[in-house]
């Protein structure tokens, strides 16, 4: 079986009869399997995670992307995660089977398709079209805000759909990448400036990490804030060592780690690393946890 990953992020993490609604889209789509999903009300934001063959991910996709594109109101929108539509970003992992030409085709098609539908796309990271736009970051530079003026200049333009504002729906981001790890660590405190200033220093556009994105974020339903972080190639920046970097980084300003929090799912070889690290298990392999070894039979 061929095997692809999607995980789409759409604005939407407060209104749950509309969330049910764009779950649902995917969970009847024939021919995928739902792995996962969350939603953040802070971050006003549903991640969801889905499997299947290239052509049933494809036409779920789109059926989640019509009922984002029908239920969510950009000009209401309101959170503490950057965006640019409705339906944000939406990557494509191949897993099985699948090369990442295929998956760039995928991701381009996607994107006709949603531009057919009156929303401006931007390819990003394998599928750009230019050097500029491979950085997630620098393709939602801006944000939804600054979208209706981005969108008339040359350097905004879309590579896909009608250069032209869709003050409903925003635009959209299409791409292919490698898995990605959504690690969220809390802090206890609610000083912004402290999640920021952490962010700044684990970042790599901050003289950190290569493989690192951060923001910090308040977390205001908790009464406290967040170094949010997507960790680009856990195989070279392993998922530990930007934790103890936050946790020291914290220390240094008199904050303790609150907690941590995994954004949809994760490749097990992830967590080898951060086994071998907190058990100084240095031989430690994936084969000896049972359940691996009996999903090999």
């Amino acid at each position: 079986m061929r095997v692809i990953e999607c995980v789409p992020n759409v604005s939407e993490g407060r209104d749950q009869a509309i969330i049910r609604q764009i779950v649902l889209a995917v969970k009847v789509a024939h021919g995928v399997e739902l792995l996962d999903w969350s939603a953040d009300a802070d971050h006003n934001r549903t991640v969801l995670t889905y499997v299947g063959e290239p052509e049933a991910v494809l036409t779920a996709t789109e059926a989640l992307c019509k009922a984002a594109f029908r239920l969510i109101d950009m000009q209401k929108h309101h959170g503490a995660h950057p965006r640019l539509g409705a339906v944000d970003v939406i990557p494509f992992v191949p897993l099985r089977g699948v090369t990442n030409e295929e998956a760039v085709s995928l991701a381009r098609r996607l994107g006709e398709w949603i531009g057919e539908q009156g929303v401006p796309v931007y390819y990003y990271q394998e599928a750009a079209t230019r050097p500029e736009r491979e950085s997630l970051p620098d393709v939602r530079r801006g944000e939804y805000e600054g979208l209706a003026a981005r969108i008339c200049s040359p350097e905004g333009e879309p590579d896909a759909g009608p250069a032209v504002f869709n003050a409903r729906s925003g635009a959209s981001i299409v791409g292919v990448r490698f898995p990605l790890i959504a690690f969220n660590v809390n802090l206890a405190t609610d000083d912004l400036a402290i999640a920021k200033r952490i962010a700044e220093a684990v970042r790599f556009s901050g003289g950190g990490y290569r493989y690192v994105r951060a923001m910090g974020v308040a977390l205001e339903g908790k009464g406290q804030v967040q170094v949010s972080t997507d960790i680009l190639q856990y195989e070279k920046t392993p998922i530990h060592r930007v934790l103890e970097t936050i946790r020291s980084e914290a220390a240094s300003h008199g904050v303790a780690v609150a907690g941590c929090e995994l954004v949809g799912l994760a490749p097990m070889a992830a967590f080898e690393e951060v086994i071998r690290h907190y058990l100084q298990l240095h031989d430690f392999s994936v084969d000896q946890v049972i359940e691996s070894r009996l999903l090999k039979k």
